[in-house]
């Protein structure tokens, strides 16, 4: 409670509901020395009443013990263990997150249909605008009003059901004014009621609660950032090197090039295909040498044969999963008949031991929700065990251990130096402190585009900033339109990456003729030129447990047009995109939030006022993108192959002004790969701040509609040695954009710049 009012009300509905652990009767031990009484005719005990009872009984018991989904038989040796629990949201219309789900970003009421369901998956073509469980799980709900924003974060990695109501749509239609009200229920298969509630009030402050729960966002190395190409898969190693120099033929920035499951010998992983890849470290090397890196998958089955090294190392140790009987499990996936290794240390010695590996090599773990193809829901038996513990009762956290594990490994071959890269298609809470998520296997069509903007803000809202969607799409054929399209979404969005099913035709960037090739250089150049931001926000994650893709009512709370907007969104607080995700769009409308403040078009710089819809005609080329006024935002614009060739290339600040011709930003600076900024606090982290005509700590910058009267000013660098130098500079009348050239300073120093 606040105050008279109630914030929110655990069990107001009685769905507190719990089953206790139980053995079957044919199972129970007799006490010792207990005498077994013979049943007699006549016997009061056994009269008409009693069997009833027992007939009943039996009735009830059907389904309790085992269940059969289709050919599998689940058996249950402590009966049902299911929990629920009710929650009720007073002066609530707008909840969030618990992805995930291919949906809008507001969650709906299921009334009338199925809850929401989180159950890691591997799902085939899923389908969009629907509850059905997806790769992943996060069972964190947030609940928002103008007021407050507030988490419930239900600790359970069994199978959840998540039933949302509302009493909006009700009064709506009999005219209550009523006060509006959503109600939530969590039910899970088993384990036990583990809630969290985080209480707000302000949206940062349920980021900053729940990360101090389950940890914030892994700072990840600044090259994976950058564009990723990636297929199922590319041949050989010829193969691999003829992809790499088409984009240096066609001057298009990347920085990894992945390998998918054909790189491995015989689905054996942590092994090279030997008439494939039969030089892997040279192949490595050559990329190293151009300051690019790789990322090949390994899932987590491993395939039965004796000549196996990493099988029969694993068998040794009795690491593999069991069957309910004791035995090694055993399902079917890609290397054929198989098993699942229990997720623990061993892939982290694995990883460290992996022959043909080079420190430029990363891993990327598919397939482990886990993907068991002829088990039930193409997953693991819920009785196969772990240990002790049921598969049923971890099943949503088999994907984050596999990745923990893996990132692990990396940083033990590096000896602990190196910060690691790892995607992960399951996933959980927690997950975001070992690398990045994708959304999985989506398919080339518009509606899949437009979906993967709310799938990656809901994944923000629950601590998972590092996440993005196959550009392209993975099933089927794009057209170029769309694939044009889907570039300058995915430029945009946290994680940049290109794939595609074994069965598409080639879509390598320059493939779609000259034109459509220079439109989606752009894209990957525009994305190259802000990774100075894109590293920053990362840093501040990191650091707090922000989303880096965000959507507008996180920074602008109290602003209800923002609420259910989902088809664009904010990088940080300082850029808002609205991609084009519809065919043959000539225009799409853009809301640009906040009273009193205004937004400039990154490419022409016209200022726009905010809290305005504004449409925004546009052709195959536009990416309608703005900047905050009142912001400051580090930039690179040389043209380079990858991140790393842009190390020492000079930032360009751009300082879009407040109508109070104000502006403040952050620059962060270290090696972008090693741990030196943690052990050895090796980093800088400049505020930038332009005030009164003064402008602190700089290298080179843009001022995006400045006042008309320092036009003529005269231009100094101040140094806190006291040393002035002046400044040359350009001022485009036009636009209103001046710009100062060169001056000279390191990122690193005090100083101040003058305009007098």
């Amino acid at each position: 409670m606040e105050g008279p009012e109630v914030l929110l009300s655990l069990n107001s509905r009685g769905l507190l509901a719990f089953e206790h652990l139980r053995l079957r009767k044919d199972t129970q031990a007799q006490p010792e020395g207990a005498e077994v009484k013979e049943s007699v005719d006549g016997d009061q005990q056994q009269d008409e009443g009693k069997k009833d009872e027992d007939e009943e009984s039996n009735k009830e018991e059907d389904g309790l013990w085992e269940e059969t989904f289709k050919s599998h038989t689940d058996t249950k040796p402590n009966g049902p263990t299911s929990i629920s629990l009710d929650f009720s949201l007073p002066g609530v219309e707008h909840v969030y997150g618990i992805p995930e789900h291919a949906d809008d970003l507001k969650l709906k009421t299921t009334d009338g249909g199925d809850p929401y369901r989180l159950y890691n998956l591997d799902v085939f073509q899923y389908e969009l605008y629907n509850p059905m469980a997806l790769y992943g799980s996060i069972p964190l709900m947030l609940a928002h009003n103008t007021q407050r924003t507030m988490g419930i974060f239900w600790l359970n990695a069994a199978e959840t059901w998540v039933d949302i109501s509302s009493n909006t749509m009700l009064d709506f239609v009999q005219g209550s004014s009523e006060k509006p009200q959503t109600d939530v229920r969590w039910i899970s298969e088993s384990g036990i009621i583990d809630v969290f509630i985080m209480l707000g009030p302000k949206p940062s402050d349920v980021f900053s609660q729940y990360a101090s729960l389950t940890g914030t966002q892994s700072f990840p190395p600044l090259a994976s950032l950058g564009y990723h190409q990636c297929r199922w898969n590319y041949n050989d190693q010829e193969d691999v090197k003829s992809v790499d120099q088409g984009f240096d033929q066609h001057d298009i920035p990347y920085d990894f090039i992945w390998l998918d499951i054909e790189h491995a010998d015989g689905k054996r992983y942590f092994t090279w295909d030997p008439h494939k890849f039969s030089q892997p470290k040279e192949m490595l090397q050559g990329l190293m040498d151009k300051k690019r890196k790789m990322v090949a998958i390994v899932d987590p089955h491993i395939k039965v044969d004796s000549g196996y090294k990493i099988h029969n190392e694993i068998t040794s140790k009795d690491f593999y999963v069991k069957n309910k009987d004791g035995g090694n499990y055993e399902g079917w996936c890609w290397p054929g008949g198989n098993e699942n290794g229990q997720t623990n240390p061993i892939v982290t010695t694995l990883l460290v031991a992996f022959q043909g590996s080079m420190e430029n090599l990363f891993t990327w773990n598919d397939m482990n929700e886990p993907s068991v193809f002829n088990g039930p829901e193409v997953t693991m038996h819920k009785d196969a065990l772990h240990g002790k513990w049921e598969h049923r009762d971890i099943h949503n956290m088999y994907g984050l251990y596999v990745q923990m594990a893996t990132a692990e490994g990396q940083i033990q071959r590096s000896g602990g130096a190196e910060r690691p890269f790892v995607l992960t298609r399951a996933f959980f809470a927690g997950s975001q402190r070992f690398g990045a998520v994708w959304t999985g296997d989506n398919a080339a069509e518009w509606d899949h585009l437009k979906i993967s903007i709310p799938m990656c803000l809901s994944l923000g809202l629950v601590g998972v900033s590092f996440c993005g969607a196959d550009v392209g799409g993975f099933f089927k054929n794009p057209s170029t339109e769309l694939l044009v399209r889907w570039y300058q979404t995915g430029a945009y969005q946290p994680f940049f990456r290109a794939h595609a099913h074994l069965d598409t035709t080639r879509r390598e960037p320059w493939l779609f003729g000259p034109e459509n090739t220079a439109l989606i250089r752009e894209a990957v150049r525009q994305r190259y030129a802000l990774l100075p931001y894109w590293y920053q926000l990362f840093f501040q994650a990191y650091r707090t447990g922000m989303p880096v893709m965000r959507p507008l009512w996180v920074d602008y709370p109290k602003d209800t047009a923002t609420f259910t907007i989902d088809d664009e969104f904010l990088i940080g607080s300082d850029l808002l995109v609205h991609p084009v995700t519809e065919e043959g769009s000539r225009g799409v409308t853009a809301y640009l939030p906040g009273a009193g403040e205004v937004w400039y078009d990154v490419h022409t710089f016209q200022k726009h006022n905010g809290a305005q819809n504004l449409y925004i005609p546009v052709t195959l080329s536009s990416i309608p993108v703005f900047q905050r006024g009142g912001s400051i935002i580090p930039r690179k614009d040389r043209v380079r192959r990858s991140s790393a060739c842009m190390e020492n290339d000079p930032y360009t600040l751009y300082v879009a002004l407040s109508p109070k011709k104000f502006a403040e930003g952050k620059l962060y600076i270290d090696d972008g790969h090693s741990f030196n900024y943690d052990t050895k606090k090796e980093f800088i982290h400049r505020s930038l701040t332009f005030a009164n005509n003064k402008k602190i700590s700089c290298i080179t910058m843009k001022i995006t509609s400045i006042s008309e009267m320092i036009w003529h000013a005269n231009l100094l660098i101040h140094f806190q040695t006291g040393k002035e130098t002046p400044v040359d500079f350009e001022f485009d009348s036009s636009m209103s954009v001046l710009t100062l050239r060169k001056p000279g300073m390191n990122a690193g120093d005090d100083w101040t710049l003058l305009l007098q």
